[in-house]
C-alpha cells in the first residue's frame, strides 16, 4: 500500500471519531459580546482617553485633520494599559511591504530600570514611529543594503488590535512603511493618498451639483475571499503544493464541477468546524464576517465580510488571509490561496465590491427616487465608466501576477479584457436620457417623455454577470479580476486615482458652466456632459458573455486591450500617461512607479522560476522512477505474442521518451534564462519559453498518471485532494 493510500485510510478512520468542538457557540453572549473585543476601537478610546484627546484623535480619523503629535503619549499609555490587561507583553508595528503580504517586528513593553526592576513602557514616539531594515524587503532600487533605514508610521484610521497566541498576546498597530527619504515602501501609503485624491475631487463634484453639506467622501469596500482546503497530510506529499501553493501536475478527476452540485451545498462537518473556529477569531478582531458557503469547485469555499471603509477593509482582508493560513492546520487542513491551485476547475478570486459615499451616510452609487438624485447617481456611475475606459490597462495591471494569469479567462474568472456590465435596465436608462432609439439609434429631443423615467430608477438595475471583470450590482461596482492571493490595495489605489481623475474632469467642466452668482450646475449642462461621456466610454460597456469568441472579436474592433500576461503589463507603470496621472494626484512618484515595475517583474520571473525548478525535481526524482518501475512490471509479465500488450509497452515507451525530452527542454531553458539582462527580456523569456516548456512537461506527466499503476504513483491525485475531507 502506498504512503498516500495509508494517509487516506487514516483520514477515514478519524472521520468516524471526530467530535464537535465549536468555539463560537460555546459563549452564551455569542457574537454581541465577542465582537471587536480585541480591538482598540472608538468605544474603548472614548472610555480611556481624556475628552479633548479623544476628540482630537477622532477629528484626525473621521475628518482627515492633521494629527496633533502632542496627544501621542496619552494615546500610547491608554493603548498599553488596555493591551496589558488583555495579556499583551509585546507590541508590533504591522505593515504591508511590497511582498504582497504583511510584516511585523515584536518589541517588549518591559524596559529594565537600573538593572534591578522592569517597567512596562510604551511612549508616544514609539507609537508614532518604528524602525525597520528597509533593504531586506523588495524596494525596486529605492533602498540598498548600505541604505537600510526604513520607518513605520502609525495609521490612526485603522485601530490597533490584539493577536493572541498559545503563550501570550501582542498589541498590533497598523502602520505605513516609508524609506528614510520618504518614499513609500508599502501598499498602504499610496492607497491612503488615493483616498485623499478621491475625496477632494468627489467633493468638488458634489458642490457643483448643489450638495454643500457633505464634508467628506469615503470609499467603501467589501472583499469576498475564495479559498481551497486540502488535507494537510496529503498536501505534504505534494512538493508542488508545499513550495508553490499550486499543483504543477495532476490529471483531471472523473468528476469535477460538471454537475454543479458543490455550489451552496451542505458544508462538510470538518470544514464547518474550521469555519466556526476562524469566525470566532475574526469576530473578536472586529472583522464583520457575514457569509460562508461552498464555492463551485469541490474543496473550494468562500467567506465575505460586510462593507467597511476602504482602509479598514483592506487591513481586514490581509488579516483574513493570515488567519486562514494559521487556523487551517489546527483542523488538519492546508489552506490554498493560490489563484489557480488546480487545473480544469475554478480558480480562486478576491471580488472587490467598491462604492463611494458621503460622511452623511449617502451612497453616491445608489439610484434614488428623484430626478436630482438620479442625475447625481449617473454622474458618479459615469465617472467610473470613463475611468475604466481611459485606464483599462492600468486596472488590468492592478491584478497582474504570474498566478492570476493562470486564472483569468475561464471557470467564472473574467478575461483579461477590461469591460463593464451595467445591466440591461441601466443601459436602457442611458438610452432614454440621451434620446437614442435603440432600434434605429436615431436622435430624439432630450426633453421627450423618456426623461421622467429618471425619477424611478430601480435599486437593482441589472442581472448578475459572472464573466464580467467589472459589474454594477445595484449600489456598487464589483471588480472580479483580483486574485485570491493578492493584496487588493494595488487595485483599489489604481481605481481610486482613475476615478479621481474622471471626477476632476467632470467638476472642471461643470464649474465652467456656472453663471455668476450661481453655485449649482444647470440640468441641461449636466445632461450634455453625461451624453458626451457616455459616447466616449461606450466601447467599454458589454452586457453579454465575456467568454464568447464574438466578444473577443468585438473587443478588438472597439480597440480594447487584451493583456493576457503580466509581462504585457509591466511597462505601463512608467508610461507617460501613468506618471502624469499618479504624480498629478500625489499618489505615486516616478521613483515609486519605477520601483513597483521592477518588483512586479522580479516577482513574476521568480515565481515561474521556482515553479519550473520544482516541476523538474518532481519529474526527475518522483515521476521518472515511478514510470520506470511500472515499465519493469509490464515487461516482466508481457506476452510477446499479444498485440494489445505490445501496443501498451510501445505507448509507455513513447510517453517515457516524451517525459525525458520535456525534462531536458525545461532544464535547458532554465539555464538559458540566466543570459537575459533587461526586465523586459527576462519577463518575455519566461512567458514565451519557460511557461510553454512547463506546460509540455505537465501534459506528458498527466498522461502518464492515467497509465501508471495507482500504487506506484507518488503524488496524491486530484480525486484525493479535492474530495477527501
Amino acid at each position: 500500500m502506498s504512503t498516500r493510500h495509508g494517509v487516506i485510510q487514516m483520514i477515514g478512520s478519524e472521520k468516524l471519531m471526530r467530535k464537535k468542538t465549536s468555539t463560537l457557540g460555546a459563549h452564551a453572549d455569542g457574537i454581541t459580546r465577542l465582537y471587536a473585543s480585541l480591538v482598540f476601537h472608538q468605544g474603548v478610546q472614548r472610555e480611556r482617553l481624556p475628552v479633548n484627546i479623544f476628540k482630537s484623535l477622532q477629528d484626525a480619523i473621521q475628518k482627515g485633520k492633521k494629527l496633533d503629535p502632542a496627544i501621542a503619549d496619552a494615546v500610547a499609555t491608554a493603548m498599553r494599559d488596555w493591551a496589558t490587561e488583555h495579556g499583551a507583553t509585546h507590541y508590533s508595528h504591522w505593515f504591508q511591504p511590497l511582498t504582497g503580504s504583511t510584516a511585523e517586528k515584536h518589541d517588549c513593553f518591559i524596559t529594565p530600570d537600573n538593572g534591578h526592576q522592569v517597567l512596562a513602557r510604551f511612549s508616544g514616539s514609539e507609537l508614532i514611529r518604528g524602525e525597520s531594515d528597509a533593504s531586506s524587503f523588495p524596494s525596486g532600487g529605492l533602498r540598498a543594503t548600505f541604505e537600510a533605514r526604513g520607518y513605520t508610521a502609525w495609521d490612526p484610521s485603522s485601530p490597533a488590535f490584539i493577536l493572541e497566541n498559545e503563550n501570550g498576546a501582542t498589541l498590533v498597530i497598523p502602520t505605513m512603511f516609508l524609506s528614510w527619504n520618504g518614499d513609500s515602501l508599502d501598499q498602504k501609503t499610496p492607497m491612503l493618498r488615493s483616498l485623499d485624491a478621491l475625496n477632494k475631487q468627489a467633493l468638488r463634484v458634489l458642490r457643483v451639483l448643489g450638495n454643500h453639506t457633505a464634508e467628506r467622501v469615503e470609499c467603501t469596500l467589501g472583499v469576498e475571499q475564495e479559498y481551497f482546503l486540502v488535507d494537510k497530510r496529503l498536501a505534504m506529499l505534494r512538493p508542488d503544493l508545499m513550495i508553490t501553493g499550486r499543483t504543477l501536475f495532476g490529471a483531471a478527476p472523473p468528476k469535477g464541477q460538471e454537475l454543479d452540485d458543490n455550489y451552496f451545498g451542505a458544508i462538510p462537518q470538518r470544514v464547518l468546524t474550521f469555519m466556526t473556529d476562524l469566525e470566532y477569531e475574526l469576530i473578536r478582531l472586529g472583522i464583520p464576517i457575514k457569509t460562508r458557503h461552498n464555492e463551485v469547485a469541490p474543496g473550494q469555499y468562500e467567506l465575505a465580510p460586510t462593507f467597511e471603509t476602504t482602509n479598514l477593509a483592506l487591513d481586514h482582508q490581509m488579516l483574513i488571509m493570515q488567519l486562514l493560513r494559521q487556523i487551517a492546520p489546527r483542523h488538519g487542513f492546508m489552506c490554498l490561496l493560490h489563484e489557480k491551485p488546480f487545473k480544469g476547475v475554478n480558480g480562486s478570486g478576491k471580488h472587490n465590491n467598491w462604492s463611494i459615499g458621503t460622511d452623511k451616510g449617502e451612497n453616491l452609487l445608489d439610484p434614488g427616487d428623484t430626478e436630482e438624485r438620479n442625475l447625481q447617481f449617473l454622474i458618479f456611475c459615469s465617472a467610473l465608466c470613463r475611468a475604466v475606459f481611459h485606464y483599462s490597462k492600468l486596472i488590468r495591471l492592478g491584478v497582474a501576477s504570474a498566478g492570476n494569469d493562470l486564472r483569468l479567462g475561464a471557470h467564472e474568472a473574467p478575461p483579461a479584457i477590461m469591460s463593464i456590465h451595467l445591466g440591461y435596465d441601466l443601459e436602457q436608462y442611458y438610452h432614454a436620457l440621451f434620446g437614442v432609439d435603440e432600434k434605429n439609434t436615431s436622435r430624439k429631443n432630450k426633453n421627450d417623455l423618456r426623461i421622467p423615467l429618471l425619477q424611478n430608477l430601480p435599486r437593482h438595475v441589472g442581472d448578475r454577470n459572472r464573466t464580467s471583470p467589472i459589474a454594477f450590482t445595484g449600489n456598487k461596482f464589483e471588480f472580479r479580476a483580483c486574485g485570491a492571493n493578492q493584496n487588493s490595495s494595488t487595485l483599489v489605489t489604481i481605481i481610486n486615482t482613475c476615478v479621481a481623475e474622471s471626477l476632476d474632469f467632470i467638476a472642471t467642466r461643470l464649474e465652467k458652466t456656472l453663471k455668476t452668482g450661481t453655485k449649482k450646475a444647470s440640468r441641461s449642462s449636466i445632461l450634455d456632459l453625461l451624453e458626451e461621456m457616455a459616447k466616449e466610454f461606450a466601447p467599454i460597456i458589454y452586457n453579454g458573455d465575456n467568454y464568447a469568441a464574438q466578444w473577443k472579436e468585438k473587443a478588438k474592433k472597439r480597440k480594447l486591450p487584451d493583456l493576457v500576461s503580466t509581462a504585457d503589463c509591466l511597462e505601463l507603470l512608467t508610461s507617460k500617461e501613468s506618471v502624469t496621472l499618479f504624480e498629478k494626484y500625489s499618489v505615486y512618484t516616478l521613483a515609486e512607479l519605477k520601483s513597483r515595475m521592477e518588483i512586479l517583474a522580479d516577482a513574476y520571473c521568480a515565481n515561474i522560476s521556482i515553479e519550473a525548478s520544482t516541476a523538474l525535481k518532481i519529474a526527475q526524482t518522483q515521476i521518472l522512477p515511478a514510470v520506470l518501475k511500472y515499465k519493469k512490471q509490464v515487461l516482466d509479465v508481457l506476452n510477446p505474442e499479444s498485440e494489445p500488450q505490445k501496443k501498451l509497452a510501445s505507448e509507455l515507451d513513447k510517453r517515457l521518451d516524451l517525459l525525458l525530452q520535456a525534462v531536458e527542454t525545461l532544464r535547458d531553458r532554465l539555464y538559458d534564462h540566466q543570459q537575459k539582462r533587461t526586465l523586459r527580456e527576462k519577463t518575455e523569456y519566461y512567458r514565451d519559453y519557460i511557461l510553454p516548456a512547463m506546460h509540455a512537461l505537465r501534459t506528458v506527466v498527466d498522461s502518464l498518471e492515467q497509465m501508471v499503476d495507482d500504487d506506484l504513483w507518488p503524488l496524491p491525485t486530484y480525486t484525493e485532494l479535492l474530495f477527501v475531507h
